[in-house]
């Protein structure tokens, strides 16, 4: 296993957040051919204790909630039914809204109308936090705000739990993983580039970006790459993958 970590679909934004439709839709087709797509409810209640799914099986999530997953993604999830949760910045549902300024210029994010149809079309959501600071860099008031208010928003909005939190940029430590605790928290979710150790509040996933092609994401989705990630070996075994990543994935 690895859980797949995608930002955003969009044809028209260039940036290393933002694969294309057309290599989504090949992503969509191979993983329903090669992979059983859990959601991330199953995903938690079946990793081993090294964050390992059963051989197979994989999980799909994406981190900020931008605009183009609306437009972009959501039908060819629907069109090859694959489950997958997506972590919003809570804030940026708020009527104040919030702008998006961790990332390159180019894109929104999702409106509430937009999520609440993603719901109905079995599109899961998580806490992204609720304002996409680095979490390690607040104070500890600050930081138990942020993630309370996160899930208590989404729930409201959503009218349904809101268990699963994805650390902005992946940042995290021990502070961090026990305010998510503290916060009503029952999972949470990293992105790591170097060796750390899993746990329930330290579940790794693996990055998917443009130009990951076949054999990228048949390694990012396999149950030994999760070793790779977590052990001192990671960062130079990681160019090796980042090579692969210029082979296509096959349409269809």
């Amino acid at each position: 296993m690895t859980i797949l970590c995608y930002h955003t679909v969009d044809p028209d934004w260039d940036s290393s957040l933002a694969v294309s439709p057309s290599d989504f839709e090949a992503h969509c087709a191979w993983l329903s051919r090669r992979r059983t797509v859990v959601s991330l409810d199953e995903a938690v209640g079946r990793i081993d204790r090294t964050a390992r799914l059963p051989r197979g099986e994989t999980a799909i999530t994406f981190d900020d909630g931008f605009a183009g997953l609306y437009a972009h993604a959501l039908p060819s999830l629907v069109r090859h039914r694959l489950p997958a949760t997506v972590f919003l910045v809570a804030e940026t549902l708020t009527p104040r809204g919030r702008a998006v300024d961790w990332a390159p210029p180019g894109s929104g994010t999702l409106t509430l109308d937009q999520v609440l149809e993603m719901a109905d079309a079995g599109v899961r959501f998580g806490s992204h936090s609720y304002s996409h600071h680095d979490l390690t860099a607040l104070a500890e008031s600050e930081l138990d705000r942020d993630l309370a208010d996160s899930r208590m928003l989404l729930e409201e909005l959503l009218r349904r739990p809101v268990p699963f939190l994805a650390y902005p940029g992946g940042r995290h430590d021990g502070r961090v993983r026990d305010s998510a605790r503290r916060a009503g928290y029952t999972h949470a979710f990293t992105l790591p580039d170097e060796a750390e150790t899993p746990g329930p509040y330290a579940i790794p996933r693996a990055g998917v970006y443009p130009g990951n092609g076949s054999a990228a994401l048949r390694i990012k989705s396999s149950r030994w790459y999760l070793p790779l990630r977590t052990t001192p070996a990671f960062p130079a075994l990681r160019g090796a993958v980042r090579s692969l990543s210029r082979s296509r994935v096959p349409r269809g």
